[in-house]
């Protein structure tokens, strides 16, 4: 059985990407992603986005270098800025993000859907789901701030979202991916 694909600690740093190196990172990874789905198809990205080895090491490519919780910001928010325009030649979309932006998602996922034809009200159930049980169901003492949902056209999905426990100045980055997911609940720490 499938179950989230895995997770990552980090430190947890406060701060911002200095705008240039967002830019660089928004313009590299979008030219990255892009080859990704040209040479091996949109599933493969997920799967590689779904990680968390790659995950890191694909924003360090990116120019997010550092060891550090925000590294999962700075790469969900540059995919947004840089996949957003080709959506609609790439067959895939980014939703979601930090904060309020994570909010969001249900709503970007219902609007895609009708746009390109998923079913963005299941989607927006599976991200309040998946939000939920790493938020509350595994109880581990870090509170999500972050979520992001990137969704192919035909409805396959990665979600990517990052939860912080302050006492102890750590990030939890966590990785859902659909392909072959059974249950959001049994064994989620099974991978």
């Amino acid at each position: 059985m499938t179950q989230r694909s895995g997770s990552a600690d980090l430190p947890l740093h406060g701060g911002r990407v200095p705008k240039w190196l967002g830019d660089r990172m928004t313009r590299l990874g979008a030219v990255m992603c892009e080859a990704i789905i040209h040479h091996y198809g949109r599933d493969e990205l997920l799967r590689r986005l779904a990680h968390p080895f790659w995950f890191q090491s694909f924003g360090a490519v990116m120019g997010m270098d550092w060891h550090s919780s925000g590294i999962t910001t700075s790469v969900v928010g540059a995919l947004k800025r840089g996949l957003t325009p080709l959506s609609g030649e790439l067959g895939i979309h980014v939703c979601g993000g930090r904060g309020a932006y994570s909010r969001k998602t249900p709503h970007e996922l219902e609007a895609i859907g009708q746009r390109v034809g998923f079913d963005g009200t299941g989607l927006a159930t599976v991200s309040r789901l998946v939000a939920k049980v790493d938020s509350a169901a595994v109880q581990d003492g870090f509170d999500l701030y972050l979520h992001g949902f990137i969704v192919t056209d035909d409805g396959r999905w990665v979600v990517v979202q990052q939860g912080m426990n302050g006492d102890s100045k750590v990030a939890r980055r966590y990785h859902w991916l659909s392909e072959g997911l059974k249950s959001f609940v049994d064994q989620p720490h099974a991978a």
